[in-house]
């Protein structure tokens, strides 16, 4: 059921009328419900999955919750009695068992993630290592369908199993609450990847109707369906024109599709968390923000704080640290300290923990090496940046430009510029097509395609482009207005003739500007796929 589909709508008209109208008691159970008829329409095997994940992690959450409970309690009953050393052996035998339900659980819900996400690229790179060394007898490949949103509620339960062992949050008794938490519809298909602590806050209280939340909501809704339809779904058809024929469209083609294919990601993956962000508030929900003006971002470190935000800190929060705080890098720093020198052995272990994460997140992303390559590439760079740090350092003091306005501009169009050549790994079929794509922008010399009426022929028609313009500059305004507090707040303050004109036009640009209609094939949000 995809959010841009009539269905959809209509589930969710339903669900408000039904959510404010019953007595406030009914509305998680009601919430439940609608997420599970909502992945049910997804295809009715795989509501086992997210059964299984939901069980196993609420399951084990419990037992580490429990253990730790009567750690305590048996500690604080026996204070007096024990030395020290017996107290920190205890403590230490009780975390051993939370250890294993934890270690249990990952390696079972981490593990179908693996099969049914990674077993045939395994194989099929096995393969190609088989054919290469000469010999017969290759694998065959499974016949698996992946579950909607398998990595991102995968993900989620993970963030909780492991903040229930670091005892940074309780462990949810109720396992249809818990089954709620992940399986929340609104951000089941893209994200974001929410965290218990905060989420369940606004999940699971009552919400009586609030008027100017519920506009504040279905007004963020109407601005995701805005970017969505009216701009990423358009400029598809000219992306899919440019990488479905690597051989035609080169040099100046791969350009533009490097850069359409930018806005692209953007207006659906932000159009996408915007409908989900505001569908939740119209519920009374808080799901915290995922993007904050992410290409007006000086450096790429700076733009992995502003992009995917929940995301990135999953990774660093449940990932990156627990390997570079782990026993077993501290005795790498230690050796490495030796044998190296502080300076190295101080920054090897960083290095080491952030490629971990930057090869796992471009496999998270999905099972190609296009993505492998893509995580790589940022973990490349950002690791030179940090090299180059010093330097950027002495260039600052010997030249007074940072703060400077054409300065910040020129830092802002070169992170853009690098996004732009990084996103492409992501559009292409193949490693090899997106590298002689790259490639073609250097060494093939067609510029004047950009001026000769040639970018017509890539599925767009001049008004095509007029509305991309428009519906770009619009975001690029909404973006600045952004910086000085919520937009929404501004338009509120408004006599109520201005915030109708403004939204019931917003809805009309939506509804005759819209990318469907005769033969209109409903595009799947980008992120869906994850």
């Amino acid at each position: 059921m995809l959010f841009t589909s009539y269905g959809f709508l209509g589930f969710t008209a339903a669900l408000f009328l039904l959510y404010y109208l019953l007595p406030k008691r009914c509305q998680q159970p009601l919430l439940l419900g609608a997420s599970c008829l909502f992945y049910l329409a997804a295809g009715p095997g795989y509501i086992l999955y997210i059964l299984t994940t939901a069980l196993t992690v609420w399951f084990a959450g419990v037992r580490m919750g429990k253990n730790a409970v009567e750690a305590s309690a048996w500690l604080k009953e026996h204070k007096e009695e024990l030395s020290r050393e017996e107290r920190k052996a205890y403590k230490e035998g009780r975390k051993r068992v939370r250890r294993r339900w934890l270690a249990g659980c990952l390696l079972l819900n981490l593990g179908i993630l693996a099969v049914v996400k990674y077993l045939n690229f395994i194989i099929a790179n096995w393969n190609a290592v088989l054919t290469a060394a000469g010999r017969t007898g290759q694998l065959s490949f499974f016949a698996l369908a992946l579950p909607l949103g398998i990595s991102f509620y995968t993900f989620q339960a993970v963030g909780y199993l492991v903040d229930v062992y670091r005892g940074t949050v309780e462990a949810e008794k109720s396992p249809l609450r818990f089954l709620l938490f992940i399986s929340f519809f609104p951000q089941l298909i893209q994200g974001p990847i929410s965290r218990y602590g905060d989420l369940g806050k606004t999940l699971y209280a009552p919400h009586g109707f609030d008027a100017k939340q519920v506009s504040f909501g279905l007004q963020r809704m109407l601005w995701g369906y805005f970017k969505k339809l009216v701009l990423a779904d358009r400029i598809l058809a000219a992306v899919m024109t440019v990488v479905g024929d690597v051989g035609t469209y080169q040099g100046a083609y791969a350009a533009v599709g490097m850069l359409f294919y930018t806005v692209q990601l953007y207006a659906d993956f932000t159009g996408g968390i915007d409908v989900t962000i505001g569908l939740a508030q119209a519920l009374g929900i808080t799901v915290k923000e995922n993007f904050v003006r992410p290409y007006f971002s000086k450096s790429l470190k700076e733009y992995w704080r502003r992009w995917h935000i929940s995301m990135c800190s999953w990774f660093r929060d449940y990932l990156f640290y627990p390997i570079s705080t782990s026993g077993a890098m501290q005795r790498f720093t230690k050796f490495t300290r030796k044998r190296l020198g502080d300076k190295i052995g101080r920054r090897l272990p960083v290095y080491l923990s952030s490629f971990v994460v930057w090869f796992s997140t471009g496999l998270w992303h999905g099972a190609s090496w296009n993505f492998i390559v893509w995580g790589l590439l940022n973990y490349a760079v950002l690791m030179l940046s940090e090299e180059l740090e010093p330097l950027y350092e002495r260039f600052h003091k010997r030249f007074a430009v940072k703060g400077k306005l054409w300065y910040r501009l020129f830092q802002v169009g070169r992170t853009f510029l690098l996004v732009c050549v990084l996103n492409i790994f992501d559009c292409y079929a193949t490693l090899g097509e997106t590298v002689r794509a790259i490639g073609s922008v250097f060494t093939v010399r067609n510029w004047s395609v950009l001026w000769d009426g040639s970018l017509l022929k890539l599925g767009l028609t001049g008004l095509d482009y007029g509305i991309l313009a428009g519906g770009c500059a619009l975001m690029l305004g909404v973006s600045l207005v952004q910086r000085g507090g919520s937009v929404r707040e501004r338009i509120h303050e408004k006599p109520y003739w201005a915030r109708f004109v403004l939204w019931y036009g917003l809805f009309l640009a939506v509804l005759l500007m819209g990318a469907y209609g005769v033969g209109y094939d409903q595009s799947q949000f980008i992120y869906n796929r994850f």
